[in-house]
């Protein structure tokens, strides 16, 4: 399986150990992230009518210096899905999302033809912290995420997508479940934990395969089997709340 994500640091984080679960899974798969800081829609629809090598093209988590514009990096293969997304300060208000997510959908539909697109929904920051409460002036993550949501559901629809990638969700379930280290920085997620986490919600809702098993333990911030089983059971809650196939049968068998 072949991914590309039209994204930003938060996609980023998301495949930061993709690949990896996915070989321990027995999914031969490639992941390219498509890498600016703090990208936007908006910034993704100016870079791809203006052609730009302003791209760092990042594969199977681990960057390769290469700078590329999203022309280049849509033709370089054939690839099986395509992900977008919106900044994730911006997530929240669907009125940042066009018209810049209907003309890159069309973009990447004419460049990619057979690939099935998806959004990722992100993840709301850090309770309590500066980013969430002042900036954004949420009172707590569970609000934030509900609008996250409510765009995430227009956007999939806007765009036609195959699905809606749950992010967002798994982090609200972590936090249910008694997780800690969730950010890094009361916003990206953390090394560790976090990553993993996404990194299961993207491989259950790509590929439909069973993760309880799935031995894949090369973190670059270490965890604990405990840790490694809550990220599992938030992953599977996350995919059953939106419909995917593991969580299904995850909660199907106990």
């Amino acid at each position: 399986m072949k991914i590309l994500s039209v994204g930003n640091s938060f996609s980023q984080d998301a495949t930061r150990y993709l690949s990896g679960i996915a070989r321990a899974g027995g999914v031969p798969m490639r992941t390219v992230n498509l890498m600016i800081g703090g990208c936007s829609l908006a910034r993704h629809y100016r870079n791809m009518l203006a052609e730009d090598r302003v791209y760092t093209f990042e594969q199977n988590g681990v960057s390769t210096q290469l700078a590329v514009s999203l022309k280049e990096a849509l033709l370089s293969d054939f690839f099986d899905v395509v992900t977008v997304q919106q900044l994730s300060s911006e997530a929240p208000r669907y009125a940042t999302y066009q018209p810049y997510l209907d003309e890159l959908c069309g973009y990447i539909r004419r460049c990619q033809p057979r690939a099935r697109l998806f959004f990722h929904e992100t993840w709301p920051y850090e309770r309590g912290s500066a980013r969430l409460m002042t900036e954004l002036q949420y009172s707590d993550e569970a609000s934030m995420y509900a609008d996250l949501h409510g765009a995430a559901e227009m956007a999939a629809e806007a765009m036609r997508a195959s699905g809606i990638l749950p992010s967002g969700r798994a982090f609200l379930e972590a936090r249910a479940l008694g997780a800690e280290s969730l950010h890094r920085d009361t916003y990206h997620a953390s090394l560790g934990f976090g990553r993993y986490l996404l990194g299961l919600v993207w491989f259950g809702a790509l590929t439909g395969r069973d993760f309880r098993d799935n031995g894949f333990r090369d973190f670059d911030l270490p965890l604990t089997e405990q840790e490694v089983a809550m990220a599992k059971e938030a992953a599977s809650r996350a995919l059953a709340a939106y419909g995917y196939l593991p969580a299904k049968r995850h909660a199907a068998e106990k």
